[in-house]
């Protein structure tokens, strides 16, 4: 990931937009408010969509972009300052670009590759195995068409199964050490020419795919047959396309759920999340056998701010509360189990002003038992939870003699440095008065015991660690990849614009313009590109590239490398562009007929005489679709 991406995934644009004193309204899973570059107030015609992370302003400036054009035009900077700045508010280090090379590139297919051949092996291997068919269709609960579906195997129990197989079909054992599919260890033998032991890494477990948020192939969750086996769970080792900590399990079937849904719901295991996504429960995913970690928050803040953690009674009761109190830790307790600590799960709801939430599960039952008694209580448990502070203050009630004036001391102890943790003063305030209403104390009396308590140092809201941040993983938005690879070509080869150019014009359409880009770097780029055909008859590429900020280089080498594989002809390319041009505007044009509709409503709710306005234009935009669904191109 580039930096600039890595700071895109760190900053939300809802916040950023709001802090500068945009007063934003939900409508629908987007924004709307007031322009805060021209005077109009009659109506919001400014629209903010926080998935991919861009604005627009549908009233009189008639411009857009993602969060570093909405710095540099609200605060009149260059690209290379609000990249600075940015850079400093997400914790990000801006140092010397090293780029991924198109060799890095092409190992990291060859790994996918190897684990999409994997999941047909061991799901042969699966559907050769009655017993363990019968124990996910009987046990389990799983019809063969979630199976399939979520591409479940499993591992044979043979030594070398996987490594005879593979090294048969061409992948080197290298390969396969690398994908996470072997385990090397090393000779206990005090001879230094003794060879290293070699092995399968998984045996005789259910092979559970893992893919990230794309759908891309990253590794294995496996689960024990054997219940003498340990560990319970285990996955695929460390490796350049596994992190544990930056991926949810699900995800990828689960992110267009949870925005219908506006809510991510976050269990323990991935055979709850496939039980709970064949009951209708599509918005679940699990993390890999870690704490939740606040990558893993990120990535489902970009499709909703609620978030429900569905925990098991012994992880959410009070034991588990106590140590995860005195701790203040974000580790687990056993690997595969997922853990709680209130206090690491208020700083990430506070860095990222998300609204988290504790279902408690009842019963010592799995989700796949709750929903195969009864389906509805599954939601009713969802619908159940309480914000964290909430939880851990009748967590911690539960049971106890709350007259008692010990146990009093002892809530309000664990209790209040949480409360002191929150950014809100209404939201301290509201549990404070909840607290002393639990231990039918004066609300007095807290604030006496928190004052004579230790002094907790806060950081400042939104700040975050300075310490060089580990890449998050990406989201890759439609329109992202429609730019980015529409860029590296014309940046490899400049002269197609006028390709493009040329045929939009025979089609009675408009010249391509920076405003068909969302993104601030691609309309930088396109922006030099277009200057470098009017200013030199030819090398126009060494032109562009000489150009171009220092802090836009690295993305620009990135598009570049990325096109290589691109060896069309001309006419080819200038095909393919087009029809990207084309993709890039319908998009564009179906977002802006969506929000001219919801403008048209309000102005028309309010009488307002721009409904009219409104309507015509959404007429337009829509004469403009079909035309362009009609273009052969």
């Amino acid at each position: 990931m580039s930096t600039i991406d890595e700071i895109k995934a760190r900053i939300d644009i809802v916040d950023l937009v709001s802090e500068a004193g945009v007063k934003l309204r939900h409508a629908g899973k987007n924004y709307t408010g007031f322009c805060p570059f021209h005077d109009n107030k009659r109506s919001p015609a400014f629209v903010v969509w926080p998935e991919s992370g861009t604005w627009r302003c549908f009233g009189a400036c008639n411009e857009g972009g993602d969060i570093f054009k909405f710095v540099m035009k609200r605060e009149g900077l260059d690209f290379k300052e609000a990249l600075q700045k940015l850079a400093i508010r997400a914790g990000v280090e801006l140092t010397e670009f090293q780029r991924e090379t198109p060799e890095i590139r092409e190992a990291y297919d060859h790994l996918r590759k190897l684990l999409e051949d994997a999941v047909i092996f061991y799901r042969s291997h699966l559907f050769n195995n009655k017993e363990i068919l019968t124990y996910l269709r009987e046990k389990r609960g799983l019809t063969d068409a979630t199976i399939e579906t979520f591409g479940l195997g499993y591992a044979p129990q043979g030594w070398d199964s996987a490594l005879t197989h593979f090294t048969q079909r061409g992948y080197s054992q290298q390969d396969l050490v690398d994908a996470g599919l072997l385990t090397v260890r090393e000779s206990d033998s005090p001879n230094p020419n003794s060879e290293s032991r070699v092995y399968d890494k998984f045996r005789h477990r259910i092979m559970i795919p893992i893919r990230d948020e794309n759908g891309k192939m990253a590794g294995f969750g496996a689960r024990i047959v054997d219940p003498n086996d340990i560990p319970k769970f285990l996955n695929s080792p460390e490796t350049p396309i596994f992190s544990k900590g930056r991926l949810l399990y699900g995800l990828d079937r689960a992110r267009k759920p949870i925005r219908t849904a506006d809510q991510a719901v976050i269990v323990e295991g991935y055979l709850d999340v496939i039980a709970l996504h064949q009951a209708g429960y599509e918005n679940v995913v699990s993390p890999m056998g870690t704490a939740l970690t606040e990558d893993q928050l990120r990535l489902l803040k970009r499709s909703t701010r609620r978030i429900v953690l569905a925990l098991d009674p012994d992880v959410a009761g009070q034991k588990a509360v106590l140590r995860g109190l005195e701790a203040a830790r974000s580790a687990m307790d056993k690997e595969g189990e997922l853990g709680f600590d209130a206090r690491g799960l208020l700083q990430n709801e506070a860095r990222l002003q998300a609204d988290l939430r504790v279902a408690t599960i009842p019963d010592d039952l799995d989700p796949d038992e709750i929903v195969a008694r009864n389906k509805e209580e599954w939601a009713k448990i969802i619908a159940d939870a309480k914000p964290i502070v909430t939880h851990v203050m009748e967590t911690l009630a539960a049971g106890q003699n709350v007259n008692d004036p010990k146990v009093k001391n002892q809530i309000a102890a664990q209790v209040l440095p949480l409360i002191e943790d929150l950014p809100s003063p209404l939201e301290r305030d509201t549990y404070r008065q909840a607290l002393a209403r639990m231990l039918r104390v004066d609300e007095r009396s807290l604030m006496s015991t928190q004052a004579r308590g230790p002094v907790v140092k806060r950081k400042p809201r939104g700040m975050l660690s300075t310490q060089k941040a580990e890449a998050a993983v990406a989201a890759v938005n439609p329109v992202l990849r429609l730019e980015s690879f529409f860029v590296g070509i014309v940046l490899r080869t400049p002269e197609l614009v006028y390709q493009v150019d040329r045929k939009l014009e025979e089609s009675n359409l408009s010249a391509l313009s920076v405003d068909d880009f969302e993104y601030t770097d691609h309309q930088l780029i396109i922006q030099e590109i277009r200057q470098s055909l009017e200013q030199v008859d030819h090398d126009y590429h060494a032109y562009v590239m000489s150009r171009l900020p220092d802090s836009i280089l690295p993305l620009a080498y990135e598009l570049l490398e990325a096109s290589e594989k691109f060896k069309q002809n001309a006419d080819a390319l200038r095909d393919d562009l087009l029809r990207a041009v084309k993709k890039m505007r319908l998009t564009r044009a179906a977002e802006q007929i969506t929000q001219y509709r919801y403008l048209q409503e309000e102005a028309g709710e309010q009488g307002d005489a721009r409904a009219a306005e409104f309507e015509n234009e959404i007429a337009r935009l829509i004469k403009l679709r079909m035309y362009m669904d009609r273009m052969k191109i």
